[in-house]
């Protein structure tokens, strides 16, 4: 052990003539362990609400979106759907209609956003259809839909593949599935008719009249997401388009990417190949504002948090100045043995540095257990006001690595006026009076 590192621990453990000392090194330690511990918190809870959005908005929605610049849709979707499969990157693409819908039982209701989809499709470029926990979805996949788990002609033309434009449904009431939250909104279980009413209403000798279709519902899926939990619903792309009275039309056509973090670039490739007319949007410009506001909360959390520091520095700052005004005559008589003015400094830098260290593992031990507790035993949150469920704990090592290097710089700083006060002690002066 070198010697200043030996003589610093020797004072760190020794008897106080001043029992007042002892406790503001005790309460620097217990300083320095609850800021460390509050940062790897709340680095954890961030890091788990900007991990847990990511996956819950791409396992809902697809990785890119191609759109008409026009609010007319797309006409004639088929060929310009197979052709852009063929795009490079591109995994999977389905086509969808949206509209929005006001779903009801009864005398409650509530607002939803329909979307109508070949479920076949759908379940390549999200998984919400795979979150049915009641009923069922495969309700949505007749033959007559033209999905691709319909018995197909083997001449792979388009009519066998999505069913023709003008194919009418045999029946009568529709099958549609719902988020969970929608669904306790107006009160529905499965196996309920609901009724489905469109502002896209038919022009009557009376007026606009809103159109309406009575369906089954045949599924309620929960993705841990309110804003998809508590307006959307799935439908079958021919019911959809009757309802919304447009035969053969579709709002949008997804797709699923093999590399999420080029999808911007990829887009742009669509955008090309689909041609004039149409725009792409990606799932980070879908969501920039929310993952924004994330990256800024965790900053100034790490800034407020990283105040509990430096108030420990500063009790580390007391304590050593104290200890150097106890210890004037010890390092007096070092001195006169001839330790020079750079090893004094040296013993209360890492007498300083010890304080920190023990506070800091403390922290970090303390920090990590307690998200480990909380990412196992999950504490439920209010999905309406933090749109999901239960708050997530993602530690990270390299979180870790960083907090404690801000701690050990913090406390690291507080020891420079104390050891800078010990080395300019003048041993004549100290020992004049002994």
């Amino acid at each position: 052990m070198r010697f200043e590192l030996f003589i610093a621990a020797r004072y760190l453990r020794a008897k106080r003539r001043q029992a007042v000392v002892g406790v503001i090194t005790a309460i620097s330690i217990i300083g320095v362990a609850a800021g460390v511990a509050s940062l790897i918190i709340a680095l954890a809870i961030t890091n788990g609400m900007r991990r847990d959005m990511q996956e819950r908005l791409l396992g809902s929605t697809a990785h890119v979106d191609l759109m008409r610049v026009a609010a007319d849709g797309i006409r004639n979707w088929r060929p310009l759907l197979e052709k852009l499969r063929q795009v490079p990157h591109v995994t999977a693409a389905a086509p969808g209609l949206y509209g929005q819908v006001l779903i009801s039982r009864g005398a409650r209701s509530g607002g939803g956003l329909i979307k109508g989809i070949i479920p076949a499709d759908e379940k390549t470029v999200g998984d919400l259809l795979q979150k049915v926990y009641e009923g069922s979805a495969e309700a949505l996949e007749p033959a007559d839909n033209g999905s691709r788990s319909a018995r197909m002609p083997t001449s792979g033309d388009e009519t066998a593949r999505y069913g023709a434009p003008d194919t009418v449904a045999v029946q009568t009431v529709p099958p549609i599935v719902i988020g969970k939250d929608l669904a306790e909104t107006i009160g529905a279980k499965v196996g309920d008719t609901v009724l489905v009413t469109s502002p896209q209403g038919e022009l009557t000798p009376l007026g606009l009249v809103p159109k309406y279709q009575r369906c089954s519902l045949v599924g309620i899926f929960k993705s841990g997401f309110y804003q998809y939990d508590s307006s959307y619903a799935f439908m079958r792309l021919k019911d959809a388009q009757r309802l919304f009275s447009e035969p053969d039309l579709i709002s949008v056509i997804s797709f699923k990417v093999d590399d999420l973090y080029k999808a911007d670039k990829i887009g742009r490739v669509i955008e090309e190949e689909a041609g004039k007319g149409f725009q792409t949007t990606s799932w980070m410009q879908q969501n920039r504002e929310l993952f924004r506001a994330l990256k800024l909360e965790q900053i100034v959390t790490f800034i407020v948090l990283a105040l509990i520091v430096c108030v420990a520095a500063l009790n580390i700052l007391i304590a050593l100045t104290m200890m150097v005004m106890e210890k004037t005559r010890d390092i007096a008589v070092l001195m006169s043995f001839g330790v020079t003015e750079m090893q004094v400094r040296r013993i209360f830098l890492m007498q300083g540095l010890l304080i920190s260290v023990i506070g800091t593992l403390l922290g970090l031990v303390l920090g990590y257990a307690l998200s480990w507790a909380g990412g196992h035993y999950r504490f439920p949150l209010d999905a309406s006001v933090y749109s999901i469920d239960y708050l997530p704990f993602a530690p990270r090592v390299w979180d870790g690595v960083i907090v404690a290097v801000v701690s050990l710089g913090v406390s690291l700083m507080a020891t420079l006026y104390p050891s800078g006060s010990a080395a300019k002690v003048l041993p004549a002066e100290a020992l004049r009076y002994e």
